[in-house]
């Protein structure tokens, strides 16, 4: 027998239940007029007219009912009055169980004791809190921080935000604090983070060049580390032109033997070759000194030098990163050869290696490395499991193979720049289990279909790229659109045609990511192929990059934002035959489909055809939950400058990018004026 207290309860659990179901399927809706940065900082708005009608009380919930317009359908939903529940009873049977934030937030809006219970039973206890997607400025940043009383893992995109409006924010028990894009923080702020977070144990600050002196910027970090002595992991970058690569000279002074993982760009290699003599660790992981496991770093240039003291001064790294940029031709004694390469294999329990040459400054390479050298990393380095090289343009197809054959772990294969390497490289790829999950060959120019072919008896692989290889072809897609766990595809450059793109629209694999760009031949007449093919990308594609094909027009964005229901992230820049047509489409994507995803990254840069009257189309209620746009060299930036800044004050979530960055500014934001 249940006893009858029992099933009140149960009564009531049910009852809860039903209200679950019910909001969870009003979440499309809702999501679309609600984000969880609007209900955090109290700027929730009332649900447009002309998509949602609410009928009585705060959420509808007054007679009981809800109308919701959609589509041109009228539909109406049963909704279970709330203010009766027991709060608990919410918070344990509802909000508990469903901890996706955006949710609770949606939920919060339904009615007054949900609304309740999250502020006061939900958001007061939540330990994480993630806001790198969007730029948010101080006040929001006060609604939002205000609220959450027990946070000790903090993200935030700091473009918007200076040392003053985040020090309030900064509290003892915080044990981990990533601070990304930091236009206008000051180095002041670590010595901050060091005297209010002493246990922090995760430190991530990307700084943008202010011009300070290295010395107050030494100073600053030397405090912070003396303070957080518990420190595990650190990450100190500085973006800029011209970065003075003194500013962590010493740093290995302050560093507490905690630390496990460092990263730091830039570095002098004769500063890196202090640190690594100072970071100097027993072979034993039991001793009291240094344990570090993982170094990545940014560097003026990589030598025989540096990669000898770090294989003698650091047996137990897992993972080491090394990029240079060298502005010239490196000299004989400062460069790296076969003999550094050879060094790397003292460091017996190495995993993950990255090794990368960029030409940013210098369009130079490793021009001392052949395929000796591979042949000595691939001997003594068997237990690799990620391996990045870019910039070894002396060596050829012997030399990658011998790495492919004798890493029988290998999961992450990236390679850039390597003008010799062929198909070769892979021939005898299908005679061994292959555990690769992501393939990367980039500017790989002599990489054909046959190559990709190969790979896919990988029926693990997850992402492939092979951006700049302009000689893969349609006869390769059929093998990709078989791949069932493939989620990443880049083919930019490629030689490939709408057929192709039919191939893959009536394939398996659950593509969320895709990059077209540059591929010339593909017309909208593909693009309809890959969205109505009845394949599985039509419902996994997230992401998709259509720049610089002159081959789409309206008609291909019209198709992406009637079918496209996904996609939340597009780039159509420099394609000019795209008109204030598309982004009238783009703009009303959510009204025009059912349930489909809002968009919230677009890139327009130089779209010649777009007017300056599209500028319009940013103003509300279009394009809801829009995070960033990129504007650049369009008729949209040569309106007046107030339309821009009331579209600013009404869109505070909203980044409009001038300056012809990549989507959402991941390598650009440093360049920027606010």
């Amino acid at each position: 027998m249940v006893a009858a207290s029992e099933m009140v309860v149960c009564g009531e659990r049910e009852k809860c239940w039903k209200v679950a179901r019910c909001c969870c399927g009003l979440t499309p809706e809702l999501m679309e007029k609600t984000t969880l940065l609007q209900v955090l900082s109290m700027k929730r708005e009332t649900c447009d007219r002309e998509r949602v009608g609410v009928v009585g009380g705060p959420a509808g919930a007054k007679d009981g009912k809800m109308i919701v317009l959609g589509g041109g359908e009228e539909r109406k939903i049963e909704v279970v009055i709330m203010e009766s529940l027991p709060n608990y009873l919410i918070s344990e049977e509802i909000l508990w169980k469903m901890l996706d934030l955006e949710t609770l937030c949606t939920m919060a809006c339904v009615s007054k004791s949900l609304r309740f219970s999250v502020d006061t039973e939900v958001l007061p206890y939540l330990a994480s809190l993630d806001l790198s997607n969007v730029s948010i400025d101080a006040q929001a940043l006060y609604h939002i921080l205000s609220r959450l009383k027990s946070l000790n893992t903090l993200t935030l995109n700091c473009q918007r935000l200076d040392d003053s409006s985040l020090l309030p924010f900064l509290a003892p028990q915080i044990q981990q604090l990533n601070l990304f894009c930091c236009s206008l923080l000051s180095s002041s702020v670590l010595n901050c983070i060091g005297a209010i977070c002493p246990f922090l144990r995760v430190l991530t600050v990307e700084f943008a060049d202010q011009g300070s002196p290295p010395i107050l910027f030494r100073k600053n970090v030397a405090y912070m580390l003396s303070k957080c002595r518990y420190l595990e992991d650190l990450s100190l970058k500085i973006k800029g032109t011209e970065v003075d690569s003194s500013a962590f000279q010493s740093i290995e002074i302050s560093l507490p033997r905690s630390i496990k993982l460092l990263k730091l760009k830039p570095v002098l290699e004769n500063n890196a070759i202090h640190l690594a003599n100072r970071l100097r660790v027993s072979k034993s992981p039991s001793s009291s000194g240094f344990v570090l496991q993982f170094l990545s770093l940014l560097l003026d240039v990589i030598s025989d030098r540096l990669l000898v003291a770090i294989s003698k001064s650091l047996p137990l790294l897992v993972e080491l990163h090394l990029e240079d940029r060298p502005d010239k031709e490196p000299s004989d004694d400062r460069d790296l050869t076969n003999d550094g390469l050879h060094f790397i294999g003292s460091c017996h329990f190495l995993t993950d290696l990255s090794l990368i040459r960029s030409r940013q400054n210098y369009q130079g390479s490793f021009k001392r490395i052949n395929d000796m050298g591979m042949f000595l990393l691939a001997q003594t380095c068997t237990d690799l499991e990620s391996v990045k090289l870019s910039g070894f343009s002396k060596v050829s197809d012997a030399g990658f193979a011998s790495l492919l054959q004798s890493c029988q772990r290998l999961k992450k294969f990236e390679v850039r720049n390597a003008f010799l390497m062929s198909d070769l490289a892979f021939h005898d790829l299908i005679q061994a289990p292959c555990t690769l999950a992501e393939v990367r060959l980039l500017y790989c120019g002599l990489i054909t279909s046959e190559t990709v072919k190969k790979l896919a008896f990988s029926r693990s692989l997850e992402v492939l790229d092979l951006c700049g290889c302009k000689s893969v072809a349609d006869s390769c897609l059929g093998s990709i659109a078989c791949l069932q766990r493939l989620t990443t595809l880049n083919l930019t450059g490629a030689d490939i045609t709408d057929s192709g793109l039919s191939v893959i629209g009536q394939g398996n694999a659950p593509i969320s990511h895709l990059c077209l760009r540059g591929c010339k031949r593909i017309t909208d007449k593909g693009i309809s192929f890959l969205l109505c093919g009845g394949g599985a990308i039509a419902q996994t594609l997230s992401s998709l990059d259509l720049g610089y094909m002159p081959g789409i027009s309206d008609n291909g964005i019209l198709t992406i934002a009637t079918f496209g229901r996904e996609i939340t992230e597009l780039c159509i820049r420099n394609c000019f035959h795209v008109t204030d047509l598309s982004m009238r489409a783009l703009a009303t994507k959510r009204w025009s489909q059912d349930r489909s995803k809002r968009l919230c990254r677009v890139d327009i840069f130089n779209c010649a055809g777009l007017s300056a009257d599209a500028l319009k189309l940013l103003r509300k209620p279009l394009f809801h939950g829009l995070q960033w746009i990129g504007i650049g060299k369009t008729h949209l930036t040569s309106n007046e400058d107030t339309m821009i800044t009331e579209i600013q004050k009404e869109r505070p979530w909203l980044t409009l990018c001038f300056n012809g960055c990549e989507m959402a500014c991941h390598d650009g934001w440093q360049f920027h004026s606010l």
